[in-house]
């Protein structure tokens, strides 16, 4: 009973109680949480009352909470603060929570429960949100197999056993193998055109290693500036291969066996379920439909922007034989170095010399000021909310009236238990008690971005400040939540529309106005120019098209592996590089391969899944035009945006959701005018 998790947190709203945590208390907490929600099931399922809503799919949702609550900690940990330990019980736990999960999904008796109370929801009288839970509930059951023979149940339960044990392996052979790569320098010319801040960023990585000179990692505030500055090609196109080679150099890391497991293992579980392919099975849950409609999408793209990508990179091209000479062939190492150097010709655009204007503090100061002006809201961080790493840091967010809102966990800095790249997640969900009261929502926003050195704060890049404003868009979805059931509210929403608050956020970045309001020098205090503003806006479209085909490019890597109807046993690298040819605008190289280290499809949330951000660029586009019409910090226009999108969860489905804010269908126009194309 001194589990922290088997008992009353006792703490301030709830939060998690970080600082009694121990590794040794998830493993009991996970079991007794399974032994509560199996007793909470057979409850159920022994109840002698004709099944209805309340007694039946309510008890259902607010059934496993204890469960609920460990998983949801130690799950967001295993992403931003593991270590060996809890890489164990992940290993030794996530075969029995499969199963246990299996075994409420596939309990036939619990199963026509809620198949009565589905069949006769015409006679229950249930409120729109009520009806969308019971929806949910019914067809949950019924995509994990509750229609099921006996004999497809068991092997649905082992094929899915096995993909949780496989996406577990992938994303931790991929964290190792970008831990365990460094590239050491230790002479001064090794450094030669790098910057200021790429220097002492790698100084102090080396010092807290333990060696003298330099260290470069594979983590993004090492290598993004290291491949865009570096005049050592020799170097450049080192650190490239590293990069781009992880988890495929035939050792315990390597993923290419796992990759053709999981894409397999996938595909039979949609056609247990009676779909062709994976793509079929995901799709028919998202505002795409059908693969039909993704490939749309990405061929309009594909022909609106590919003519101008080509003429972008050939313009990259002819600099770097301008520079080297004419027989130079552009090598996929050289592209961000030449591209740094030519938007400097066109716009004099330098990343580095906006880093003084965009000091992390004023920068958070600016976005949390953002939604103050957009929202109202106002944020107070509070050192008495514990954290789960010093790095960590926890606010109280209040509405406009006052009343509180929620939690909101910054974590920006990288370090070797946590994995790369930037998320928001939730330690808490939000929903409505029984007596009404408004059970409010923890979020948190982890991030790798640029650390302090010994002699500078940390300064970003403006693609950091970027991720940052992404992320926080994720996290305003969260915050403002405001449904009844846990499981539709905040960031439970088609998966194709998730992406919209985030990438809505980013229209922000290129307005002058916005960034006015925080960007200043972080040792004058001097207000950022007015005519470095203006570069930023100049350049904002600057190899856009390259940057959209990129997408596309990965889009389409993704329907490949999960439209295949038949197993696939064939040679992943050369898949891979078959299935986006007509994308690529550089040589590929035979060694490299994406699929092992691209963790959004293989073990992530977006198999099948990754066009969503294009998709979703649609909506944001679309929606930010609204806001250029009627003023950018436009509050009517917000809190019409808060209330038809943000607040609404999955209650609704969002293409009326988004229709109901915009008064209108999207179209493509607003992107296409946004990158220029039109």
């Amino acid at each position: 009973m001194q589990n922290p998790f088997l008992q009353p947190f006792h703490t301030l709203h709830d939060v998690t109680p970080f600082d009694r945590i121990q590794t040794a208390d998830y493993e009991p907490a996970i079991r007794e949480g399974m032994r509560l929600e199996n007793e909470e099931i057979q409850q159920i399922i022994e109840n002698k009352e004709k099944p209805t809503f309340k007694n039946t799919i309510l008890a259902l949702e607010q059934a496993g909470s204890i469960l609920d609550r460990v998983t949801t900690v130690f799950f967001n940990l295993l992403s931003s603060e593991t270590n060996d330990e809890m890489d164990a019980v992940a290993e030794k736990m996530m075969p029995e929570l499969t199963e246990h999960s299996n075994n409420i999904s596939l309990n036939e008796a619990l199963f026509l429960r809620v198949k009565e109370v589905y069949l006769h929801k015409e006679e229950s009288n249930l409120t729109a949100e009520e009806s969308e839970l019971l929806e949910k509930t019914y067809d949950g059951f019924i995509r994990k197999g509750a229609n099921l023979n006996e004999k497809d149940k068991e092997t649905f339960r082992k094929l899915s056993a096995e993909l949780s044990t496989l996406s577990f392996k992938f994303s931790q052979n991929h964290l190792k193998e970008t831990n365990k790569y460094e590239l050491h320098l230790t002479a001064e010319e090794e450094l030669d055109g790098l910057p200021e801040s790429a220097r002492e960023a790698a100084a102090l990585t080396a010092k807290e290693k333990g060696k003298d000179g330099w260290i470069f990692s594979l983590q993004a505030p090492s290598y993004i500036p290291f491949m865009k500055y570096s005049n050592r090609c020799d170097l450049r196109e080192k650190l490239y291969r590293a990069y781009n080679t992880q988890c495929a150099h035939n050792d315990e890391f390597d993923n290419q066996e796992i990759v053709k497991q999981l894409i397999n293992l996938r595909m039979h579980i949609a056609q247990l379920l009676g779909y062709a392919n994976y793509a079929d099975y995901v799709l028919c849950k998202r505002m795409a439909e059908n693969s039909g409609n993704v490939y749309s999408l990405l061929n309009q793209l594909l022909d609106a922007y590919l003519p101008a990508a080509r003429k972008e990179v050939d313009e990259i091209r002819a600099l770097a034989c301008e520079t080297e000479g004419s027989d130079f062939q552009l090598m996929p190492w050289d592209f961000s170095f030449y591209a740094e150097k030519l938007k400097n010709r066109k716009f004099n655009f330098d990343e580095e010399e906006l880093r003084p204007y965009f000091e992390l503090s004023k920068v958070k100061a600016g976005v949390f000021g953002l939604a103050t002006r957009l929202y109202r809201i106002t944020f107070e961080e509070k050192k008495n909310i514990p954290v789960y790493h010093p790095d960590v840091t926890a606010y109280e967010v209040h509405d406009k009236d006052g009343s509180y809102l929620g939690i909101i966990y910054t974590d920006f800095y990288p370090r070797e238990g946590k994995r790369s790249g930037a998320w928001m997640t939730g330690f808490k969900e939000q929903w409505i008690e029984k007596d009404g009261t408004n059970s409010r929502p923890h979020v948190s926003i982890t991030m790798n971005l640029t650390k302090p050195t010994a002699d500078k704060p940390a300064l970003l890049t403006f693609s950091e400040v970027n991720t940052f404003l992404h992320e926080f868009g994720h996290s305003l979805h969260g915050l403002f939540a405001n449904t009844r059931f846990e499981s539709m509210s905040g960031t439970n929403v088609y998966w194709d529309f998730v992406e919209l608050p985030s990438q809505f956020m980013e229209n922000f970045a290129v307005e002058k106005d916005f960034l006015n309001t925080f960007a200043k020098h972080y040792q004058t205090g001097e207000p950022i120019p007015e005519e470095l503003i203006q570069r930023i806006v100049d350049a904002r479209n600057f190899n856009v098209a390259y940057g959209c085909i990129r997408q596309v490019s990965f889009g389409l890597l993704d329907m490949a592996w999960y439209t295949r109807d038949t197993e696939f046993e064939g040679d992943v690298k050369a898949y891979e590089k078959k299935a986006w040819e007509r994308t690529q605008l550089l040589p590929q190289l035979d060694d490299t391969c994406m699929s092992v280290q691209f963790g959004h499809i293989m073990s992530g949330g977006y198999s099948a899944g990754y066009y969503s951000y294009k998709w979703a660029e649609v909506l944001d586009a679309d929606a930010f035009s609204l806001f250029k019409e009627k003023g950018i910090f436009n509050t009517e226009v917000a809190q019409s945006f808060r209330d038809n999108v943000l607040s609404k969860g999955g209650t609704e489905h969002p293409a009326v959701l988004y229709k109901r804010f915009r008064g209108q269908e999207p179209t493509i126009d607003a992107l296409l005018k946004r990158t220029g194309i039109k």
